[in-house]
C-alpha cells in the first residue's frame, strides 16, 4: 500500500538545509532565496519497504502527476545513497517518476542520500518495491502504453539511436552487480519488454559509468526525443511546502 511519509518536519528540513548550506559552502548567514508559491514541481509519494522513510510533503497533485507521467526511472538494488540522491534530484528537475526496487544498500533516511538530494526529495514521486517480482506486479497493473527498457553495457541498442515512447520505464541495475537476470528477461521479453540499451564508452580505462551519470544521459535523451513534453505535467506545490524550495543553487 502506497503511503506518504516525511523524512522530517518542514521546520527540520529548513534548518537542516540552512546548516548544510552554510557548513559545506561557506555561505555564512546568507539566506537562500525562495520560490514563490506558483513554482511547479513534483510531490513525493512513498511506499515504505522497511528500509526507512523518505522525505517530503505529500500534495494533492501526486496522483495527477503519476497519471500523466510520460517516463519513469527504475533503480534495482542501488547500493550507494549519494547516487540515488543525485538521481532523485534529476528526476525532480525533469518531472520523472522514480522507483526503487529492493533490496536496497541503504536506508531511505540515510544522511548521504538526503544530502545528495538536498531539499529536492519533496518534489519527486517515489515508490519503493521490496523485490523485482513485486515491482513487476505493480508495473503490469498500470494502465496505458508501457514498456521496460534495460540499460546495461551489454545492451543491443545505443541509447541515442533508440526510439523512445511515452510510457517508457528506464531500468538501471546495482552499481556493483548490474541488473538481475529476471529483470533482463522481462525487459527483453515480448510481453512488456522494449529491449536492452547501452551507453557507448571506452572500457580500457573504466569498468562502467557512474549510475547517476548513466541515468542522466539516458533520461535526457529520452526526454529530448519526446520534446520534453513531460515538463508540462508538473503538479501544483502543496500548500504546506510553498516557500520551502530554494531557488538559489548552492552548488552554483
Amino acid at each position: 500500500m502506497e503511503v506518504g511519509l516525511r523524512l522530517r518536519a518542514l521546520a527540520h528540513s529548513r534548518a537542516a538545509f540552512a546548516g548544510f548550506s552554510a557548513a559545506a559552502h561557506g555561505c555564512g548567514r546568507r539566506q537562500p532565496r525562495r520560490v514563490a508559491s506558483s513554482s511547479a514541481s513534483c510531490s513525493l509519494a512513498v511506499a515504505s519497504s522497511g528500509n526507512g522513510a523518505a522525505a517530503g510533503p505529500v500534495g494533492s497533485g501526486v496522483e495527477v502527476a503519476r497519471a500523466k507521467r510520460m517516463l519513469h526511472v527504475v533503480l534495482v538494488s542501488p547500493m550507494i545513497p549519494g547516487n540515488t540522491g543525485s538521481i532523485a534530484r534529476t528526476c525532480a528537475a525533469s518531472a520523472v517518476g522514480l522507483h526503487l526496487v529492493g533490496p536496497l544498500g541503504f536506508h531511505v533516511d540515510d544522511t548521504k542520500l538526503k544530502r545528495a538530494g538536498l531539499d529536492y526529495w519533496p518534489y519527486v514521486v517515489v515508490k519503493i518495491h521490496d523485490s523485482w517480482g513485486e515491482f513487476r506486479d505493480y508495473f503490469m497493473k498500470q494502465d496505458g502504453q508501457k514498456r521496460l527498457l534495460a540499460f546495461t553495457k551489454r545492451g543491443t541498442h545505443v541509447h541515442s539511436d533508440f526510439s523512445y515512447k511515452p510510457g517508457d520505464w528506464l531500468v538501471f541495475g546495482s552499481e556493483t552487480k548490474g541488473l538481475p537476470e529476471s529483470a533482463l528477461e522481462d525487459c527483453s521479453g515480448e510481453a512488456v519488454g522494449g529491449g536492452t540499451i547501452r551507453i557507448p564508452m571506452v572500457e580500457t580505462y573504466v569498468r562502467c559509468l557512474n549510475l547517476s551519470v548513466s541515468v542522466g544521459i539516458a533520461l535526457y535523451e529520452a526526454a529530448r526525443q519526446l520534446n520534453y513534453e513531460q515538463l508540462q505535467y508538473q503538479p501544483d506545490l502543496p500548500e504546506e511546502a510553498q516557500g520551502l524550495f530554494p531557488a538559489e543553487d548552492i552548488y552554483g
